[in-house]
This record gives C-alpha cells, sequence and structure tokens, in this order.
C-alpha cells in the first residue's frame, strides 16, 4: 500500500467479518438489525472503523522521506492549527482537536503537506492524547533529525464528555520537545507563535 492514501477501497473479507461482529453488537443491545433504519448499519460502521484505524496500514517514515530537500534554512518551520480526529483505545470513543507542530531544519526540510499527513498517521488508529504526541514527536525527530522539533496537541475527548465525568468543556493539552526546543527561550517562542493571530 502506498505510505499515505485515503482507505476507500476496502477488503471485502476483512469488511464483511467486522460486520457481522457490528451486527451481532446490535443485538446483544437489544436491538433490531433487521429494521429499515439498521438494514445497512453495521456496513457502514465496519467500513468507517476501517477507514478510522487506516494509520494501521500506513508509513509515517515513508511519507516524510518522500519529500525531504536539502536546505540551508535553520530557522523554525511551524504548522499550527492542525485538524486531528482520533479514537481513545479505552472507550473507542473519539477525541479530536488541534495539533501545533514546530522544527528547526538541520540541512534539510520537508514538504509542508507532509507534516499533517504524520499527524493522520498516528491518529488513525487506537490512540492515547499522550503516545499520539508522543509518536509524532519521536517520528520527525527521528526521521528529520532537525536541530529541534515541538508538538503540543490539544484536544476534546468524547470518553469525558459523554459518559463519565461528563465535563463537556475541558481541553486536554498534552506537548513534547526535542532538541533546541528543550531551550526555554526557544520553547517560549514557539508556543508564543502558536497561540497568536498572525493574520
Amino acid at each position: 500500500m502506498a505510505p499515505y492514501k485515503n482507505l476507500e477501497e476496502y477488503n471485502l473479507e476483512i469488511t464483511d467479518e467486522v460486520k457481522m461482529r457490528y451486527s451481532s453488537i446490535l443485538n446483544e443491545i437489544g436491538e433490531d438489525v433487521e429494521r429499515e433504519g439498521l438494514l445497512k448499519t453495521p456496513e457502514r460502521a465496519a467500513k468507517a472503523m476501517l477507514f478510522l484505524t487506516q494509520g494501521y496500514k500506513q508509513n509515517a517514515v515513508e511519507i516524510l522521506e518522500g519529500a525531504m530537500f536539502k536546505e540551508t534554512y535553520d530557522d523554525m518551520v511551524i504548522i499550527k492549527d492542525i485538524e486531528l480526529y482520533s479514537l481513545c483505545e479505552h472507550h473507542m470513543l473519539p477525541f479530536f482537536g488541534k495539533a501545533h507542530i514546530a522544527y528547526i531544519p538541520n540541512g534539510q526540510i520537508v514538504g509542508l503537506s507532509k507534516i499533517p499527513r504524520v499527524v493522520d498517521v498516528f491518529a488513525r488508529r487506537l490512540q492515547v492524547q499522550e503516545r499520539l504526541t508522543h509518536d509524532i514527536l519521536e517520528c520527525l525527530n527521528n526521521t528529520l533529525k532537525p536541530k529541534g522539533v515541538a508538538v503540543v496537541i490539544e484536544a476534546s475527548h468524547m470518553c469525558m464528555m459523554m459518559r463519565g465525568v461528563q465535563k463537556q468543556n475541558s481541553v486536554t493539552t498534552t506537548s513534547g520537545f526535542r532538541g533546541q526546543f528543550e531551550k526555554i527561550e526557544t520553547r517560549s517562542e514557539f508556543l508564543k507563535l502558536i497561540s497568536s493571530d498572525l493574520s
């Protein structure tokens, strides 16, 4: 499979297996899978789950390596407000928000679209926000070998909003820093830039 491809063609054998399991779940919770509104729900749910977890079949390193270019630019590069959608591995409910990512090149840059794609690769797996932050950070750091990398993720978790403590307005923030971003002045510049509106 290509390193980055939206999964719109489904393996029929896997889809049918997941479909049967969703049908069984609907039966177990007391639903009638034969009623009109649910006739195609198991298949739709199976395809949705395969789409939302397509990151398992994608390679973030290959995405980056396919668009790295030699360049002498050595100041901070920031891509902020990257939308992300993932599934909490504890309840399989969505969490969603934004990632803010920066790196300081060390002789080479990467195509700007590749960084949001790396976010998608790791987000489209069963995740916890802490590991998602770490996965993105380490992939960028190990592949690009920059002078520094920073990742901040802000997300809302449906497992906290719809069930459990039911806190609708809470936002979870996680962060990771490597290299020059471990210095307080560089980190502060990054945090100031992602919190400001430059438009």
